[in-house]
């Protein structure tokens, strides 16, 4: 199913490219899936790992994941995919609010994708400098709320057990970035 869910989403996102960095967008859910398979976790995080983004980002609808892969890919990919309708604060709100009450495989989700999209920012500001922060729909100030609260809220109601690595390392990143 991992292999099926990879070729769906290169499929999805073909001649997408990343924000800030032109690269093929496909390498972002590869690498979220790769870090949740090194984590240990299950088939179906793994494959909600590359596909996080294909209902948010191209025409298919969270109907198409459910019926190819199942409702449990379905639930994790719908529970952290945004609503466009709304605002970029009403978005970024919802995705906070969700990682601080949401189950375990959804944190683990949002937090991978956070990672990366953290990681490629970083690279890019050492590349770019402050002229990074324009492509995107928030600034450096939001961008700092945002992964600041992301970080402040991933532990909650988890035990120190179930805490995977790259949650520090998130943590980590944040700092580096934001200060």
């Amino acid at each position: 199913m991992k292999q099926a869910a990879k070729a769906f989403a290169e499929q999805a996102h073909e001649g997408q490219t990343r924000k800030s960095s032109g690269t093929p967008y496909i390498t972002h859910p590869i690498r979220v899936a790769k870090q949740l398979e090194t984590s240990g976790f299950s088939e179906a995080l793994v494959c909600a790992g590359y596909l996080h983004d294909v209902v948010e980002d191209t025409s298919y609808e969270i109907e198409d994941i459910e019926g190819r892969f199942g409702s449990k890919v379905a639930q994790l990919v719908s529970a952290h995919t945004e609503d466009k309708s709304k605002s970029w604060d009403e978005r970024k709100q919802h995705t906070i609010d969700t990682v601080k009450q949401a189950e375990k495989e959804i944190k683990y989700l949002i937090v991978a994708d956070k990672l990366d999209n953290l990681l490629s920012m970083e690279k890019e500001l050492k590349r770019q400098g402050d002229k990074l922060w324009l492509h995107f729909n928030a600034g450096f100030e939001q961008q700092k709320w945002y992964n600041q609260s992301i970080a402040e809220n991933m532990y909650s109601g988890l035990a120190e057990d179930k805490i995977p690595d790259y949650f520090r390392e998130f943590a980590d990143v944040v700092k580096r970035v934001f200060g």
